[in-house]
């Protein structure tokens, strides 16, 4: 069985992804200018600021698996666990097309 439609699937799935991550960050990123230094509940402002900043962070981590994951498709590599050098299971990437690990790897974590 060819993994070619699989791999298509993917490409066109992370390549959205990216494109919505990137749109996230860069709607983010200006919202993080525009909090009110002189407010009168500075702890609020903070607490938004803080919240702002640990959300970035997870998007900026999630851009980086899909990222990793199209330098793998470019480079042949896509769909091999970085941990044991197998196969990852063609579901597990259909559930989760950046994976890294296989499953028994990712289990083992």
């Amino acid at each position: 069985m060819s993994t070619q439609p699989l791999t298509d699937q993917a490409r066109s799935y992370l390549e959205r992804e990216q494109a919505d991550l990137r749109h996230q960050l860069s709607e983010l990123r200006p919202g993080t200018e525009g909090y009110d230094n002189n407010f009168a509940d500075s702890s609020q402002v903070t607490a938004e600021r803080g919240e702002a900043e640990a959300l970035a962070a997870k998007l900026e981590e999630a851009l980086a698996e899909v990222d990793n994951a199209l330098e793998k498709l470019d480079a042949g590599t896509y769909g091999v666990c970085e941990e044991c050098g197998k196969e990852i299971a063609p579901a597990r990437l259909e559930a989760k097309p950046e994976a890294r690990l296989c499953i028994d790897c990712a289990s083992k974590r």
